[in-house]
């Protein structure tokens, strides 16, 4: 009676422990496929490099100007995420941060150019932020989206 006392507890046990299991995997499989905040961020700033080279062509430095320091110090992930993204970049996380800080390096030049209405200057300062920009997303890109999207 004992016997058949403990595999009848081991037995709801089990069935507990399956049906949890049921409930978190598809859970964790949906925030896998769920949209990171940085992605937001890159379509923010893939938006505002598509208005400097609006601004460009028409010669607004006043919208160059007021673009620049938005896209020099864009948002941040949420720290969860960041800490996520910075534990698989690993070693790579220098180099990572190293494209971002040289995207903002070019925005501040690029900004003051166009408050100076230096055309010349506005466009070598933009055409830096693009090699950056192309840089990091060449090496870091598909990886990225592998890992945290399963994307191939």
């Amino acid at each position: 009676m004992n016997n058949q006392k403990s595999l009848s507890i081991a037995a709801i046990v089990m069935t507990v422990a399956l049906v949890i299991l049921i409930a978190i995997f598809p859970a964790q499989a949906a925030e896998s496929e769920k949209r990171m905040a940085l992605h937001d961020v890159m379509q923010q700033l893939g938006r505002d490099m598509q208005a400097v080279t609006g601004a460009i062509s028409e010669e607004n430095w006043g919208l160059v100007a007021q673009l620049a320091p938005k896209i020099g110090r864009h948002p941040e992930p949420p720290i969860a995420e960041k800490l996520r993204i910075l534990a698989w970049l690993g070693t790579d996380a220098g180099k990572f941060r190293g494209f971002d800080g040289q995207v903002q390096d070019a925005a501040t030049p690029m900004g003051e150019a166009a408050t100076r209405g230096d055309g010349q200057e506005v466009i070598v300062a933009f055409s830096e932020m693009q090699q950056r920009c192309l840089s990091c997303h060449q090496e870091f890109r598909k990886p990225f989206q592998e890992h945290f999207y399963g994307k191939r």
